[in-house]
């Protein structure tokens, strides 16, 4: 829809984009490139922490479960179509802005996840909760800016953490398995609404399962491919880094790309595949009981780290790889990426895609859908709606396995862009507080660490 395009196009460039970068900027400045000088530290207080027991706060989620549930929502649909979308419309030039918005958003997303600790209160229902309605409440001290957040949300997990997921699952399975989109939707929203119907506790519970196996059956599988096509490597990275600053060389002269295309489909991408600057996976980590807010923080690096860095560059280089993208192309999101794994794996490689496709999309519409359940609830100030919420929800699931995901994504950007402006703006206000509390807590693991 050429309105809904347009509409994107405006809130995203070019302000929205310098924006997101300019967040990312003012906390890796604060912080001294943490994210680089840092990495010994927020590797073991992530990484090096799964098999030390650490003191959690009564009530509080597990800081790997809060993880698990935000890594849910965004490993989803982004990692694999979104990806292949990004190099549809914008060349192979996004993928560059992708990893410079990731390594920006590294820092950004620690900000969200330290903060959203900070401002953390006892939920309703007991537990914890905290995120981006309570610190722009709490903190900013501007409720009206909450509530907008809070609106924003509960429409993107109907587009892209819901729409776009249930589309993409469907896809997927109709071309590797002949499976027909009414029966993929009516599936999934099954499934989904008997996990819904468990709260966080089970959302939790069962993306701590799935979120390791699919890392494994995914980037095992991409790995092969890159390892068969190793001689190519070079040329790929080539054509990343040239797509970025000439577009038109990248092209061969074919698709018309620009340098704006590429940095606005590599930035828009990447934040929906890491949600750095949204403020989503904030109501995730806001549930985790740590000793410190900055603890978490580091769950946020390295949440970006995983879904961008990692799994969307794994994505992006089989692709261009494997022969099956080409400027101007037929094929684009899931079906350009189980071309392109089926071209060094055969047949099971697009197989793998279509069962990875499923678990991520299927466990990032869990994600968002506690997500969805806490805007409701913030907005309503009762659990009153939330039935009705689920049944909408579940509608969703099978109205995206039945649609046009051309129209969903631009939905996606929409919904993604209004919601990331108070959160941003949040995010800029509270820096010196965010910055103050990682560089204190920075200091006393370095003294712990010497001392021990």
């Amino acid at each position: 829809m050429a309105l809904l395009r347009r509409l994107g196009e405006r809130l995203w460039s070019p302000w929205l984009l310098g924006l997101f970068l300019c967040t990312g900027l003012v906390y890796s400045l604060g912080s001294g490139f943490f994210q680089i000088f840092g990495a010994r530290v927020w590797m073991r207080a992530t990484v090096g922490s799964l098999f030390q027991r650490r003191r959690q706060r009564k009530g509080g989620l597990p800081p790997l479960q809060a993880l698990a549930t935000a890594l849910a929502s965004t490993m989803g649909t982004g990692s694999i179509a979104g990806v292949a979308a990004a190099l549809t419309l914008g060349g192979p030039g996004a993928i560059f802005w992708m990893w410079v918005s990731a390594f920006l958003g590294m820092m950004t997303s620690c900000g969200e996840k330290l903060l959203a600790v900070r401002y953390q209160r006892p939920a309703p229902g007991g537990g914890l909760q905290g995120g981006p309605m309570l610190y722009l409440r709490d903190g900013v001290g501007a409720p009206f800016l909450a509530g907008w957040f809070a609106l924003a949300c509960l429409a993107a997990t109907l587009t892209g953490g819901n729409l776009i997921q249930s589309s993409s699952i469907a896809a997927s399975l109709e071309r590797a398995f002949g499976l027909s989109r009414l029966a993929s939707g009516l599936g999934t929203a099954v499934l989904a609404g008997l996990v819904m119907m468990g709260g966080l506790g089970r959302i939790a519970r069962i993306s701590s399962a799935l979120v390791p196996a699919m890392a494994l059956l995914y980037l095992g599988s991409g790995l092969l491919v890159l390892v068969s096509r190793a001689e190519v490597l070079p040329e790929a990275f080539h054509a990343i880094l040239t797509g970025a600053f000439h577009p038109a060389a990248a092209a061969g002269g074919g698709a018309g790309w620009t340098i704006s295309a590429a940095l606005r489909c590599g930035v828009a991408r990447g934040v929906f595949t890491n949600e750095a600057g949204l403020g989503t996976s904030a109501l995730a980590h806001g549930a985790a009981g740590v000793d410190h807010p900055a603890r978490q923080g580091m769950w946020g690096i390295f949440e970006v780290f995983v879904s961008t860095l990692v799994v969307c560059t794994v994505t992006a280089l089989v692709i261009l790889v494997s022969g099956s993208w080409e400027p101007g192309g037929s094929l684009d999101g899931a079906p350009l990426t189980a071309a392109a794994f089926a071209s060094v794996l055969g047949r099971p490689g697009e197989q793998v895609v279509a069962l990875s496709l499923l678990l991520f999309a299927f466990s990032s519409i869990l994600g968002w859908s506690y997500y969805g359940q806490q805007c409701l609830q913030w907005l309503a100030g009762s659990d009153g709606l939330l039935p009705l919420y689920r049944a909408v929800f579940l509608g969703c699931i099978l109205a995206g396995a039945l649609g046009n995901s051309h129209t969903i994504w631009q939905l996606v950007d929409l919904c993604n862009a209004w919601m990331a402006l108070p959160n941003l703006t949040a995010l800029l206000l509270l820096a010196p507080e965010a910055l103050s509390l990682l560089e204190q807590w920075r200091e006393k693991t370095e003294e712990s660490a010497k001392s021990s």
